[in-house]
């Protein structure tokens, strides 16, 4: 039996008439006769009584047409599933995210995600760099929001954000009147960081800027998490860097400045695999994109208006992985 047989019985079962089902169907009345009959025979039932004047549907026809109705429902509903789950509009999503994602670009991009694909099951996953990278490894995730640098040996690894670095201050601090800060002018106070081990890259990073400036910074107990950092410069321990999207934070005690001109940058960027299968990822990178773009897009009518101001620059630069998974590192993009 196919489902050929069953769109037959069901159109005969509709029209009560075997040349009416015959021309709906497209095919002559003998061979749509001898298909019913067959059917017929296969159940062990009689689905029609034929008279020369009328068609009737015996009880038998009934009870089967009510179940052949359920699964031409049921055959649709699976195709829809399948062309839905090929465009990424069901599935899951794992989605990492370093510390600092979460306050601006991540919330964004899951906004208009939610709202385009509601079907979609989102996992959200904090995890450090070095911890996302072997979670892309190992397939436990499909996509990181990452800090760079980042060692991206057999990633995909776009840049979508770059961002003045802040001095971030004690509200008390003499430097906290001023509308910008010199890097140097904090050569004396102690300088609050992420361990090394959480982000090597980005805190190799955070150095070089200091000794470019003239000093090497004073690191105090490097501490793990924004809000604790946050807590320990509102305490008056010391000062930090941080990237202009810590504005969205708000912590008592606590004032952000910007550096002066020119402001080193800091980089958000999602890396992912290559040969990641997941139908998900690729729309939710279109979705990305598109939500980069206008806020571009935006960025520019503002500085068009009143003028460059401090804050997120969105943009995708593509770093593509190496030809083998033995390669070197990538090398990034300015």
């Amino acid at each position: 039996m196919e489902l050929r047989h069953l769109r037959y019985f069901l159109a005969v079962a509709e029209e009560l008439h075997f040349g009416r089902a015959a021309a709906r169907l497209g095919i002559a009345q003998p061979p749509l006769s001898q298909q019913i009959r067959q059917l017929e025979q296969e159940l062990g039932v009689t689905l029609f009584h034929r008279t020369k004047r009328r068609v009737e549907i015996t009880p038998a026809g009934q009870a089967f047409s009510e179940e052949v109705r359920q699964v031409f429902a049921q055959a649709e509903r699976a195709v829809s599933t399948a062309r839905r789950a090929g465009r990424g509009e069901i599935g899951q999503l794992d989605i990492g995210f370093a510390p600092s994602a979460d306050l601006d670009i991540l919330p964004r991009v899951l906004r208009v995600w939610n709202a385009r694909f509601p079907a979609v099951e989102i996992d959200l996953h904090p995890m450090l760099p070095s911890a996302q990278t072997e979670a892309l490894r190992d397939g436990r995730i499909h996509i990181g929001f990452v800090r760079l640098p980042l060692e991206e040996s057999g990633l995909v690894v776009e840049t979508i954000q770059r961002e003045p670095l802040l001095a971030v201050l004690p509200a008390g601090h003499p430097l906290a009147r001023r509308a910008r800060v010199r890097l140097a002018q904090l050569a004396d106070d102690r300088m609050i960081m992420f361990p090394r081990r959480m982000a090597p890259g980005y805190y190799d990073l955070l150095i070089s800027m200091c000794r470019s400036a003239g000093f090497t910074p004073r690191v105090l107990g490097e501490p793990g998490s924004i809000p604790t950092n946050l807590g320990l410069v509102s305490a008056g321990l010391g000062v930090t860097l941080m990237p202009a999207s810590i504005r969205n934070l708000r912590r008592a005690g606590v004032v952000y400045r910007p550096l002066m001109p020119p402001a080193p940058l800091a980089e958000m960027a999602v890396a992912y695999r290559h040969d990641d299968r997941s139908a998900v990822l690729p729309a939710f990178l279109q979705v990305l994109r598109a939500v980069l773009r206008q806020r571009r897009g935006l960025r520019a009518v503002v500085a068009g208006s009143h003028g460059a101001a401090d804050g997120p620059a969105d943009r995708v630069t593509r770093r593509p992985p190496p030809p083998t998974p033995r390669s070197a590192s990538a090398p990034r993009s300015t």
